[in-house]
């Protein structure tokens, strides 16, 4: 197995764990509307994001920013309510805690990797995705 399709399948059980423990186990009916897919604006922004962090090891942490209403918003949190709509949960430059509500197929985010100081535990962000 190479290196890429060893991090490709690292990504991938990194981010089924994620979706089971938000989730907590509970499955759609057959038939039944899920969470936004990987063909809608939310669902592939949550996806790329995710498997940004996915790659990053324990020394780094991904700054995600989202500059909205001329605010810098340091994002931690990542709710899709429906596969055309985002909304963004982060610290502003006060360190207030704020939301952002955005057209998927409208935001802009700035991602880059960061190291953490020496003894801290890196920030991870949260994705949360409706309930069919």
């Amino acid at each position: 197995m190479s290196l890429g399709d060893l991090t490709k399948q690292l990504a991938k059980e990194v981010v089924g764990a994620q979706v089971e423990e938000v989730l907590g186990g509970a499955k759609p009916a057959e038939g039944a509307k899920s969470e936004p897919g990987a063909d809608s604006a939310a669902g592939l922004i949550m996806a790329e994001v995710q498997k940004m962090q996915a790659a990053l090891k324990d020394d780094k942490e991904l700054l995600v920013q989202c500059v909205a209403a001329g605010e810098t918003l340091r994002v931690v949190e990542m709710f899709a309510p429906s596969g055309r709509v985002l909304v963004l949960t982060g610290l502003d430059g006060e360190r207030m805690v704020t939301r952002v509500v955005a057209g998927a197929d409208t935001v802009q985010l700035v991602c880059k990797p960061v190291t953490v100081k020496e003894g801290a535990k890196a920030t991870r962000i949260r994705f949360v995705s409706a309930k069919g």
